[in-house]
This record gives C-alpha cells, structure tokens and sequence, in this order.
C-alpha cells in the first residue's frame, strides 16, 4: 500500500496548494483526532450534505445511524459521497482584513458508501465506535438488543481519493503593513471535556467509572 494517496482533480488543493498533504499519516491524524464529519452525496439531482459521527479503520471510516434515515437509505445501496472533518485551531489576528484568518486541519474523503451487512462485522465495528468515543464503556453497558441492531444501518466507505490541508503560525501580512501600530497573532482554540454530570435517575451508590477520569480529545 502506497504511503500516500494520489490525488486527482477533484481532490488536489489548488487554493494556497503547499497546505495540502496526501500522505496517510497525516490525513489519518486529522480524522482521528474528531467525531463528527459532514457528509455529502445527492439524491435525485439534490445535493445534501449531512453531520454524523464516524470512526476510522484502517482506508475505511464508518458512520451509522437510524434504518429510517433518508441518506443512509441511499447510501447503503452504493453511491459516491464526499465526506469532510475540519478542527479550528486558532483565529488568526492580522494586520490587515485581507489577511485575517484562522488555523485549521481539514480533511476531504472521496469515496463510495455501503451498508454493512455482515453481522460479524457489524457487532465488530459498533463495538470499534463505543470504544473509540469512550475506551472501557462497551464492557459496562447493555449489549445491543437483536431489534436494536435491525433499526441501526452502519456504513463503510473505502476511501479511494483524499487530501488534507493544513494552515498553523503567525498571519502573513503585507510586508509595509508589519510596521503598523496594530497587534496581531493567534487566539488559540480548544475543545475541553468538562466534569461528569450524572443522570438525575442513576441510582445512588454508582459511582463514576474508572475511564471517564481518562477520556481525553485526540
């Protein structure tokens, strides 16, 4: 397996192109380090574009959702989507409204979806989505009932094309425009996990388990 994806023109970055990246760490790194995607597909010459949360495997992200869902109705038969995860890192202060911006890691995924149908698998990889949102929950709660497990349809997309691109540092300003009395930098942005809130209905004598205390963003 090549350590790169080859990009085509519909994934190559043109804007600003030396932010792009199409090396597998990289891109990999990006959607490991969220939750939630957006993906995009069309329905009947309608473009729609959905959030959800998804999990990577190795070249395949899954997502998953309601049986009743109308995109996942139509992406379990086969159909292109385009899927997309972006983090804000920084607002980017500069001199000069042209050059305001922020920081930011993206990652653009072309692929084609299916329905997971293999029940092996879909036990597998439900249990690979628990997991990966909260490491050690999976053995402390109910496994999925039979009923629950027909009304939930997961979903596999290989990724055929990808690219990520990557902004980080300082604004870059018009060089007369550095002697300006104006500030500009970075006002960094962060996602944090707050206390535990314990449902009004948990019964008394339970306490808080061991891998909340852990749990953490990548």
């Amino acid at each position: 397996m090549s350590e790169s994806y080859t990009p085509s023109e519909r994934s190559r970055v043109r804007r600003v192109h030396q932010r792009g990246h199409y090396d597998r760490e990289t891109l990999h790194a990006v959607l490991d380090a969220g939750m939630i995607c957006h993906v995009g597909y069309v329905i009947d010459g309608q473009p729609y574009v959905t959030p959800t949360i998804y999990w990577r495997d190795g070249d395949d992200v899954y997502f998953h959702g309601s049986s009743a869902s109308r995109m996942l109705r139509q992406v379990r038969d086969g159909i292109p989507v385009c899927l997309t995860v972006t983090h804000v890192d920084a607002l980017v202060v500069a001199r000069s409204g042209f050059h305001c911006s922020a920081n930011y890691r993206s990652a653009m995924l072309f692929g084609t979806a299916v329905e997971v149908t293999d029940e092996a698998e879909k036990d597998r990889v439900l249990k690979d989505f628990v997991e990966g949102l909260l490491p050690g929950h999976w053995a402390n709660m109910r496994p999925p009932t039979t009923q629950e497990m027909k009304g939930t349809i997961v979903c596999r997309m290989s990724v055929e094309e990808a690219s990520a691109k990557i902004r980080t540092g300082p604004p870059v300003d018009d060089e007369e425009d550095y002697a300006l009395d104006c500030w500009a930098g970075e006002l960094p942005i962060t996602t944090t996990i707050g206390a535990p809130v314990r449902d009004p209905r948990l019964p008394d004598g339970i306490t808080e388990p061991d891998y909340l205390a852990s749990f953490k963003l990548g």
